[in-house]
């Protein structure tokens, strides 16, 4: 099991927010720091599941040391998650027809949020099977 770091921040009248220097895109949030815990831990999986879907390389952690020299990260603390070691998963390609108007807005969303096109399709998927 690997462990990576995740910064907590929390602002005035906000939940409190994660991100994950070593995964550019990969946040998350909670209500309560035991919430964002748990979100945390997810979105891990959840993010590195699709880069592996999408044949991305998945980096090996920071050190605390390493991320804690950004400065941008000093206003954060620090939270060590664990990503349990995953298998390869086959992927399978598919054809899909969408309106031309989501495309755009799902291709401009991914990007945003530092996702491929895929992989923001296999995320939006997981989290509504999730809740189903």
């Amino acid at each position: 099991m690997r462990y990576y770091i995740a910064l907590i921040h929390k602002d005035p009248d906000s939940d409190y927010g994660v991100s994950f220097p070593d995964f550019p895109g990969c946040v998350t949030a909670g209500a309560t720091l035991e919430e964002a815990a748990a979100m945390a831990r997810e979105a891990l999986e959840g993010h590195v599941s699709v880069m592996s879907e999408d044949g991305e390389a998945i980096p090996a952690p920071s050190t605390m040391d390493e991320v804690m020299a950004d400065p941008e990260a000093r206003d954060g603390t620090p939270l060590l998650v664990p990503l349990a070691a995953a298998g390869p998963r086959r992927v399978s390609r598919v054809n899909i027809t969408l309106p031309e108007d989501l495309l755009q807005d799902i291709d401009r969303t991914a990007e945003a949020r530092g996702y491929t096109r895929s992989g923001f399709l296999a995320e939006a998927a997981r989290r509504v099977l999730a809740d189903a």
